[in-house]
């Protein structure tokens, strides 16, 4: 699942307002969570289901075969959240005999008409009624909040909203639209039976057996998936959706979208064949699964989920073809989803505290794949920006990569299961080198498949194949958190002919064994050292026939940790230039950008503006100072340059977010111009540009672009441009942007969209606008925790009206807070 609740997070945290809270959970003592028992194993589920769009239910009937796991039991507790339980019967030579049953509105506890022995199969019938959007209740191992079964405008009241049902089952959700073992260490066959209006498609694990069209204008479609998977994994949607084809081998690709954008799909997803055969690969396990769907779901409340073979994705997958023109931004997140497929369905994580053999793999996944696609300084990158955003947030340095305390689910899908996770298994891979990493997580799967693991499992594959003990990196980088914090200098000592280095680790807390290289240059020689880190002080020292141009540790730049490297101004330019990887050349261009007023350093930022890698063209923009008048002077007609000639229209667009800096009348046609670019980013970089010089006619070329389809960075420079400037006539425009935002989208609007209420003078619309604040703070799933942070919005609006004594506003915001605040 790729999840962005910490960078919405971050989003809000940084674009409101100082008072807001980012405590993301409520404080409490941490609770140990035990992989849960097996009583009894899941089989088969076969599902019967028929769909209340007026009420939002689900009617379904359920065949559920299990068997004891080990132990003889008389019998079965279902999850089963929020439902109404008719029926339930045990299945017996045809026949349905009652049973005896309790519910307590979480777990269905049935009493068998006898002790079953292990292995000795039996079905159970329930008749049922499952109604997600009246669930309230919560269990240790679900989403706050999370619904399962998702009802998008199932009236048809907006227009502007497709009608759609998906589900959600990690963590636990599906037991709240069919009754199951729901927990992630449980497998089953499955077969889904959905009868839907004929105008919809469907779309469920596993191959379509069957569509019958029935007389009342409804169609039965049936699924069926004969290889076992995880509960949490079972899904279904149904929706008005274009399908493209497309193949891996003799396996059906299929990309469900809607309908408009029927002709970008294969754009947007063309590379997944490539994908499937690329991971097949390295892996050494072809595709496992019959099939390959990939589906997009309206206000879907993550990034996306990796059902088995059929992965939903939040709406924003849908780009058009201006959107694709700046860069898919989703191609990382396609990759994450498939790699998935292996990795968290083939062979899943027996529990949320083992999240890493899931997630760890699939953020990886995505290095791999940029490595093997845009070679291997693009893996490189994708891998520091793992570990740049790991590192962004110090709390995350207490965190164990497997946890068996924590206080709620959510924490175990956070940037240590994910980014630092991805991060550790490259260190990993390049400590036993690739042959045996891809030996060893083929053994993983091969040993593991169709079964639950944990990241023993993963030690002991690898163990296997390389004959190491790897206990001391598990104990350090799975079961301990943090990392090592190094300072590192050196000394060349001409008499002895000996360059040292002296590395220090500097945190608090223990100290990390680390093997990493150095890499030492003389002239156009590089030698290379490979050294072990044991204690909390080592130097490392080596023949030189002369002072070295470069000694660069950590030369692979593979290692989790932060960096205080005391080189010299003239040394990072070397680096850049000759040891030369991504990361060398990051941090060459961002310690050469601190001495801007130095005329080596102003030389080295004009070549850095034209290296290959189009992310390091726009980070040297962002590091130029422009407030240095000889930086300035310098570098604005080249800025100017790049803005018209880079072959990358998103570093043009920096370029023209640069230039607007200067502020320069002169160049308001040129910003002017740009707004109508066919890239969104040039385009709305171009207008934020025109505004912060002529805003008077960045008004007016704003609400000139608002009638046209409008993304991206132009979609959000025409809300700002609006919301800061607009007035009264503007309000359907942004209410109705608002209304239409995904999570993210309505997230990045809020702090323009205060301000511009507590402009508005009419109290019908401040109103209006107020209930849509409160509308999306009520519907946001409880895991977000994003209430707080939006009544503090709500009440720098209501200060605002209090300051101008509109005492009819104030008061209707107020009495929309659901905490107490002062004012």
């Amino acid at each position: 699942m790729k999840i962005f609740i910490a960078a919405l997070l971050i989003l809000f945290s940084t674009q409101l307002f100082s008072q807001a809270s980012t405590t993301i959970l409520n404080a409490g003592s941490e609770k140990y969570f035990a992989t849960a028992t097996k009583i009894n194993d899941l089989v088969h589920t076969k599902l019967d289901v028929k769909f209340d769009y007026s009420k939002s239910w689900l009617y379904g009937k359920e065949w559920v075969t299990v068997h004891p796991h080990f132990y003889s039991t008389d019998s079965l507790d279902l999850d089963a959240k929020g439902m109404q339980i008719n029926e339930v019967h045990l299945v017996k030579a045809g026949k349905l005999l009652p049973l005896k049953h309790t519910y307590d509105g979480l777990t269905l506890h049935i009493k068998l008409d006898k002790a079953y022995r292990a292995n000795e199969n039996y079905t159970v019938y329930i008749s049922y009624i499952s109604k997600p959007d009246e669930f309230k209740g919560s269990t240790p191992g679900l989403f706050e909040g999370l619904k399962g079964l998702y009802f998008i405008n199932p009236k048809g009241t907006d227009k502007n909203t497709p009608q759609q049902i998906w589900t959600q089952g990690e963590t636990e959700g599906n037991s709240i639209w069919f009754p199951t073992i729901d927990k992630p260490n449980q497998k089953t066959t499955n077969e889904i039976t959905l009868t839907v209006p004929a105008k919809y498609v469907t779309l469920s694990n596993g191959l379509l057996i069957s569509k019958k069209n029935n007389a009342d204008g409804t169609r039965t479609d049936t699924w069926k998936m004969d290889l076992p998977h995880a509960p949490y994994l079972l899904f279904l949607a149904v929706g008005d959706y274009a399908i493209v084809k497309d193949k891996y081998k003799n396996k059906e690709v299929s990309y469900y979208v809607e309908k408009e954008y029927a002709g970008v799909a294969e754009k947007i997803f063309g590379l997944t064949p490539e994908m499937i055969a690329y991971y097949s690969r390295i892996t050494g396990v072809d595709f496992p699964w019959p099939k390959y769907a990939q589906i997009t779901g309206r206000e879907y409340i993550f990034g996306a989920m990796e059902n088995t073979s059929a992965t939903l994705h939040g709406s924003d997958v849908q780009q058009d073809t201006r959107q694709l023109k700046d860069d898919n931004t989703w191609e990382g997140v396609i990759a994450h989803e498939l790699f998935h497929q292996w990795f968290g369905d083939y062979v899943t994580t027996e529990s949320w505290s083992n999240t890493t053999v899931n997630e760890s793999f699939a953020d990886y996944g995505e290095t791999m794949w940029d490595e093997y696609k845009y070679g291997k300084d693009a893996g490189i990158e994708q891998n520091y920006k793992g570990i740049a955003a790991y590192l962004s947030q110090p709390a995350n340095a207490t965190n164990n990569l497997v946890r068996f305390s924590y206080n709620s689910v959510i924490e175990m899908f956070d940037q240590v299961s994910y980014e630092k996770g991805g991060a550790i298994l490259n260190m990993l891979r390049n400590y036993v080198g690739d042959s045996a990493f891809f030996k060893s997580i083929n053994l993983y799967l091969t040993n593991n498949k169709f079964k639950s693991a944990e990241a023993t499992n993963l030690r002991l594959a690898f163990e296997e194949v390389t004959g190491r003990d790897l206990n001391w990196f598990w104990n350090q980088w799975y079961y301990g958190s943090g990392h090592p914090i190094l300072d590192i200098s050196y000394n060349y000592n001409a008499e002895k002919k000996v360059a040292s280095v002296f590395v220090t680790q500097t945190q608090p807390g223990r100290t990390f064994k680390l093997p990493f290289a150095i890499d030492v240059y003389e002239g156009a020689q590089k030698k290379r050292y490979n050294v072990w880190m044991n204690n909390k002080s080592d130097t490392f020292s080596f023949a030189s026939a002369a002072q070295p141009d470069l000694i660069n540790v950590d030369g692979d730049k593979m290692l989790v940790a932060q960096k205080k490297d005391h080189k010299t101004l003239k040394e990072f330019v070397y680096q850049y230039t000759h040891a030369g990887n991504y990361v060398d050349r990051l941090e060459a261009i961002d310690s050469v950008a601190a001495h801007q007023s130095d005329a080596m350093a102003q030389g080295f930022l004009q070549t850095a503006l034209k290296d290959n890698a189009e992310s390091l063209r726009i980070r040297t923009l962002g590091k130029l100072d422009i407030h240095d008048n000889v930086v300035k002077k310098t570098f604005e007609p080249i800025i100017r340059n790049i803005a018209s000639k880079d072959p990358k229209s998103l570093v043009r667009a920096k370029a023209i977010e640069m230039l607007g800096k200067y502020k320069k009348p002169e160049n308001i046609a040129t910003f002017y111009n740009a707004t109508t670019d066919s890239s969104y980013s040039i385009a709305g970089e171009a207008l934020f540009a025109l505004r912060d010089v002529d805003s008077v006619a960045a008004l007016k070329q704003a609400e000139k672009l608002s009638v046209h389809t409008a993304k991206g960075t132009l979609n959000q420079a025409i809300i700002s441009t609006l919301c800061r400037l607009g007035g009264e006539s503007n309000f359907d425009f942004i209410a109705g942007k608002f209304d239409a935002a995904s999570i993210s989208e309505k997230i990045s609007m809020l702090s323009n969209l205060a301000g511009y209420i507590g402009r508005l003078q009419n109290t019908d619309r401040v109103n209006k606008a107020v209930d849509m604040i409160v509308d999306f703070r009520e519907t946001l799933p409880g895991f977000y925790h994003l209430q707080p942070m939006i009544n503090s919005v709500l009440n720098s609006i209501a200060q605002k009206k209090q300051a101008a004594g509109m005492v009819e506003q104030f008061n209707y915001i107020k009495s929309k807070l659901t905490t107490t605040s002062s004012f």
